[in-house]
């Protein structure tokens, strides 16, 4: 991991996820950027990130999409990633996901999860990433199975698609946008693991049907924006 601009940066969001931080961070890929932006976190998390190498952006508005957006308006790198910080995922499953977008194979890679051991997605969290899968396929026709965090595509493409939902829609809003722009989607299997820490969205029904509603109202816009348009 390096702090210096490099041609990848990973976007980690972070809300008091100290403790998990350094297993996600030691994992960044060789020659990458660790950017991780506090959004509120009281349990010392920007320390920790800056202890183990990361670049650390803070961004005061709360909400998960404030702190994805914040981090990709920070980027330089060519390419961006973005990654839950929790330990549920590995940055380093990313790789494969950066070269399929530099060989032009696809313009915006997502990972499938698929749950490890007991207590990695609770059904409830189940239950909504996959009303949402359906209404994203009546929305835009993708035959996508999650919505998942992991994700790497080209940062000026992302920019222009306007991306304006700052809550838990974020991440869908980037895939219908990128769908409607005519951007190539790509899906594959990543393993979920269970997080460290409580879930802030999917921890309880609330949470979970809370981020369905965000989402549904993303899934309301009209497919008339054009930024990001690749082809």
């Amino acid at each position: 991991m390096t702090t210096t601009p490099s041609d990848v940066d990973v976007v980690l969001p972070c809300l008091n996820e100290a403790e998990a931080l350094p297993w996600v961070l030691e994992r960044i890929p060789p020659g990458w950027r660790a950017l991780v932006v506090d959004n509120g976190s009281t349990d010392g998390s920007a320390q920790v990130a800056r202890a183990w190498g990361a670049t650390v952006l803070h961004e005061p508005r709360r909400g998960f999409g404030a702190a994805c957006h914040a981090g990709l308006t920070a980027a330089t790198a060519d390419v961006v990633c973005f990654c839950d910080c929790d330990a549920s995922l590995d940055p380093a499953l990313l790789a494969p996901f950066v070269r399929e977008v530099r060989e032009g194979t696809a313009d915006l890679v997502l990972g499938r999860r698929r749950p490890q051991g007991r207590g990695a997605w609770p059904p409830h969290a189940r239950a909504g990433n996959l009303a949402l899968a359906r209404m994203l396929r009546r929305r835009t026709g993708l035959r996508l199975h999650d919505l998942g965090p992991l994700r790497a595509a080209r940062r000026e493409p992302l920019l222009a698609l306007g991306l304006s939902d700052r809550r838990s829609g974020y991440p869908l809003q980037m895939v219908v946008r990128a769908a409607d722009a005519g951007w190539r989607i790509a899906e594959h299997d990543v393993p979920y693991l269970p997080r460290t820490g409580a879930s802030k969205v999917t921890g309880t029904w609330r949470g979970t049907w809370q981020a369905v509603r965000d989402m549904s109202r993303v899934l309301a816009e009209t497919p008339a924006h054009e930024g990001g348009t690749l082809h």
